[in-house]
C-alpha cells in the first residue's frame, strides 16, 4: 500500500484570513498606594487619569463615534465628548479618531480617558468581626459602597481592603449591603470559600437581622409586613408597596422607644403634645419628627427584595429617619405614603426625587432631629457651580455628616442550625441618647426570631414559586 504524505499545517486562504482583535488600552494610570488621604474624618482620592474600554455593543455597529457618546453616556455635554475625541481623550482601537463622524464597527474597542473625581466617604475603617483562612466576617462603615460603581472606584469596600494588605489581595463579597447601610458582610479570600458562603445565602439557610432607628413611637408587639414590592425606578433606586410588585415579608419587633423632649427636657407623649396644641404650631412642615419621637427596630427580612427594609418601614409609617428617599417629605408628602400601594403619583415623585443633590440639597435634608442642625443641612451634597481645573469635571461639595449613612445596620447573620453566628454591636445611634435609660445590648424580648418563622418561610417559598 503506497503511504501518503500528509501536511498538518492548516492553510487558511487569503480571503478568509482573520484579524486578531485590538489590544485593549490599558489604564494609564493605576497608582499604588491609592491616592486616599484622611481629612475632616473623611476618605478622600486624590484626583487621577483612569481609562474606560468598552467593545462595540451590536447597537453602536454601523453608528458615527459622536452620535454613541451622545446618546449613550450622557453625564457629559455634546461639546465634552466632541473635544475629546480631537484632543485624544476619546481613541479607537488605540489610535486617534480621525473625525467623530468615524463609524464604529464590531470588534472596535472604545477607550475613554478621563479625570476622575470620586465622592469622599467615611474615614471610619473596615472593622473585623472574624477572619479565618478563607473568609473575612467584616462590619462595613456607612456610606462605603461594596464594589466599585458610578462615581465611586477606589472609594469602595474591596478597593480599601486590597489597600489595607497587598495589591495582589484580591476580596469576593459574598452577601451584598447597600452603600448607606452599614454591618455584618462577608468576604471570601478565595473563590471555593466566597462560593460556600453564597449558596448558604441563596438557599435561605442563613438569619439575617438588622436594626434600624424610626420615626415615632413604633407598636411593642410583633409586626408582620407581608406588602409586595415593586421597582419604580431603575435609574434613581426608587422601590415602592404595589400589588404587581414581588412577593415580600419582613417581621419586626421594637427594642425601644425614645420619646420627644420639652424645652425643660422633660419627655412628652405624643398624646400630651396633641392635647397642648404643639403640633398645630409647627412653623416648617417637616418639622414633624421632632413632635414624634424615635424607635430603634429589629428587623428579620424572610425575602431579599431591594430597599425591602426601607420601604416596608416606610408603608408603617415609620421611615428610617434619616432615610434621603423614604423619609423625604419634599419627595412624597406630609404622610410619605404610608400605607399607600397606589400608583398614581408615580411620575410626580420620580421627577421630584431626580432633583434631589442637584438643584436642591439632597433630602437626608427631611431629616429633622437633634442630631442635625443647620450648619450640617446647609453642608449637605450638591453641585457648587464650579469646574475642575484639569477636566472642567462639574464639582460637588462635601457630603454633610447626616448624609454619610442611613441608621439601618445588619446586626446579625446567624446559620439557621445553629453552627455559627456573628454579630456586631449595636451602632452608636441606637444606644440610648445621653442622660437617657434604653438597652445598650439586643435583647430576648425584642427578639425577632421569637415569630413563627417556620410557618412564615413556608408561605414566603410559597408565594415566590407563583411569582
Amino acid at each position: 500500500m503506497a503511504l501518503t504524505t500528509v501536511d498538518h499545517q492548516f492553510r487558511v486562504p487569503e480571503h478568509e484570513t482573520f484579524k486578531p482583535p485590538p489590544a485593549v488600552v490599558t489604564t494609564p494610570c493605576d497608582p499604588w498606594p491609592r491616592p486616599y488621604y484622611l481629612e475632616n474624618d473623611l476618605r478622600r482620592v486624590s484626583p487621577y487619569h483612569f481609562t474606560y474600554n468598552t467593545y462595540c455593543k451590536q447597537r453602536w455597529r454601523g453608528r458615527e463615534i459622536l452620535d454613541i457618546f451622545s446618546s449613550e453616556f450622557r453625564d457629559r455635554p455634546l461639546e465634552y465628548y466632541k473635544a475629546a475625541i480631537e484632543n485624544g481623550s476619546i481613541v479607537l482601537n488605540g489610535q486617534p479618531i480621525p473625525s467623530p463622524s468615524t463609524i464604529v464597527n464590531n470588534g472596535d474597542v472604545i477607550s475613554h480617558t478621563m479625570h476622575r473625581h470620586e465622592p469622599p466617604v467615611t474615614a471610619q475603617p473596615i472593622g473585623i468581626v472574624y477572619e479565618d483562612d478563607g473568609m473575612i466576617v467584616i462590619n462595613k462603615p456607612a456610606g462605603v459602597p461594596v464594589h466599585p460603581a458610578g462615581r465611586y472606584n477606589y472609594n469602595s469596600v474591596i478597593e480599601i481592603m486590597r489597600a489595607d494588605r497587598n495589591n495582589s489581595f484580591n476580596p469576593l463579597p459574598c452577601n451584598r449591603l447597600d452603600r448607606l447601610t452599614s454591618g455584618i458582610m462577608f468576604v471570601g479570600k478565595d473563590k471555593k470559600a466566597a462560593e460556600e458562603i453564597s449558596i448558604q445565602l441563596q438557599e435561605r439557610t442563613i438569619r439575617k437581622e438588622y436594626v434600624a432607628r424610626v420615626v415615632g413611637e413604633f407598636p411593642e408587639s410583633e409586626v408582620v409586613c407581608e406588602k409586595p414590592i415593586l421597582q419604580i425606578s431603575p435609574k434613581l433606586g426608587l422601590n415602592m408597596v404595589r400589588a404587581n410588585g414581588r412577593v415580600a415579608k419582613t417581621v419586626f419587633r421594637r427594642l425601644a422607644y425614645y420619646p420627644p423632649l420639652d424645652k425643660n427636657g422633660t419627655e412628652v407623649n405624643e398624646k400630651e403634645r396633641r392635647a397642648d396644641g404643639e403640633i398645630g404650631k409647627q412653623s416648617n412642615g417637616m418639622a414633624w419628627k421632632n413632635f414624634k419621637g424615635y424607635s430603634i427596630v429589629r428587623c428579620l427580612p424572610l425575602t431579599g427584595r431591594t430597599h425591602q427594609l426601607r420601604v416596608h418601614l416606610q408603608f408603617l409609617g415609620h421611615p428610617i429617619a434619616n432615610d434621603p428617599i423614604y423619609a423625604n417629605q419634599r419627595v412624597f408628602g406630609p404622610d410619605l405614603a404610608a400605607g399607600s400601594a397606589e400608583s398614581d403619583n408615580d411620575d410626580d415623585i420620580i421627577a421630584r426625587l431626580s432633583r434631589m443633590g442637584k438643584d436642591e440639597v439632597a433630602e437626608a435634608v427631611a431629616y429633622h432631629d437633634e442630631m442635625v442642625d443647620e450648619y450640617n443641612k446647609r453642608k449637605a451634597e450638591r453641585m457648587t457651580g464650579q469646574l475642575c481645573e484639569v477636566c472642567d469635571t462639574p464639582l460637588y461639595s462635601d457630603p454633610g455628616v447626616h448624609e454619610l449613612g442611613i441608621y439601618l445596620h445588619a446586626l446579625k447573620y446567624a446559620c439557621a442550625e445553629g453552627k455559627w453566628s456573628y454579630e456586631t454591636p449595636l451602632p452608636d445611634w441606637a444606644l440610648p441618647p445621653p442622660g437617657r435609660e434604653g438597652p445598650r445590648e439586643a435583647t430576648a424580648e425584642s427578639d425577632p426570631l421569637a415569630a413563627d418563622l417556620e410557618k412564615l418561610e413556608l408561605s414566603v417559598k410559597e408565594e415566590d414559586k407563583k411569582s
